[in-house]
């Protein structure tokens, strides 16, 4: 990533390793910081997408695995709230993903400091997306497959209390995920109107489309492929992209069960244990 000289920013290296092991720390003991856009005035992207970086280049030096990447912010009303007038991505990680086994995803509570669940469409990329100006279009013939997913979103910010460069430089907020059943018929489904309900505890609690992911879950993934190029990152064949949340999040406690049912797809289910 290039560096940019904005008021405000981080633009020491040697600041941004901080901050990145600052993360990282809290992520392994599991406690919250202060924001970083007061506690170090951070207030740019271009410096929180370095501190992300850094913080996954962190992991991978320890063992972590990139499975792919996760698209934030796709409501507009959350990015009028939040001031912002486009998504933010983060990156998958191998070491919390979560695979579903006799029909649930038991999911450790204690690996989270402030947990929320959200439903999302997976894209499985089969084809590298690394040229200019990438189209919805291209994005849904480089697609091997697609599947219901259930992200567990977390935040190392206390209280949530965030603004858009806190949670880019916290991964966008990445807690975890786990992901059903791949799909290659749901290629062809109108994405925009794919319907999905969320029950909690039982409870039918939310429900969302597919065109709440920016209009449509395939015009997500081409701005997380165009914004990847950016930085001369492609969205490489085998990637997992999780394209953004189709409903509210919902917060969860320990013994907590969630249940994802979205149209045409078997349900997913995730228990906190």
């Amino acid at each position: 990533m290039s560096e940019q000289s904005v008021t405000g920013s981080v633009t020491d290296e040697g600041m941004v390793d901080t901050l990145a092991r600052k993360l990282d720390q809290a992520w392994e003991a599991r406690f919250t910081i202060a924001p970083l856009t007061e506690s170090e005035g951070i207030t740019d992207a271009a410096t929180a997408y370095r501190i992300q970086t850094r913080w996954t280049e962190l992991r991978v030096s320890r063992g972590e695995r990139i499975i792919g990447r996760k698209i934030g912010l796709t409501s507009k009303a959350v990015q009028e709230q939040m001031g912002v007038s486009e998504p933010d991505y983060g990156t998958l990680w191998a070491s919390r993903y979560f695979p579903i086994r006799n029909g649930r995803a038991e999911v450790p509570f204690d690996y989270f400091l402030q947990p929320r669940v959200e439903g999302e469409i997976a894209f499985l990329i089969g084809e590298t997306l690394d040229w200019p100006d990438i189209t919805p279009q291209q994005v849904l013939a480089a697609t091997e497959a697609l599947a219901a997913a259930i992200e567990i979103v977390d935040s190392r910010i206390e209280r949530w209390r965030i603004k858009l460069a806190d949670t880019i430089a916290d991964n966008a907020s990445y807690g975890g995920l786990t992901i059903g059943s791949w799909s290659t018929s749901m290629r062809s489904s109108d994405l925009r109107t794919v319907g999905m309900m969320m029950s909690h505890n039982g409870q039918p609690t939310v429900f969302g489309i597919g065109a709440a992911a920016l209009g449509h879950p395939a015009l997500a993934v081409a701005w997380l492929a165009n914004k990847l190029r950016e930085f001369a990152i492609p969205l490489r064949a085998g990637d997992i992209v999780i394209s953004g949340a189709l409903a509210a999040t919902i917060p969860a406690q320990r013994g907590d069960i969630f249940v994802l049912e979205m149209h045409g797809q078997p349900p997913i289910s995730l228990r906190f244990v």
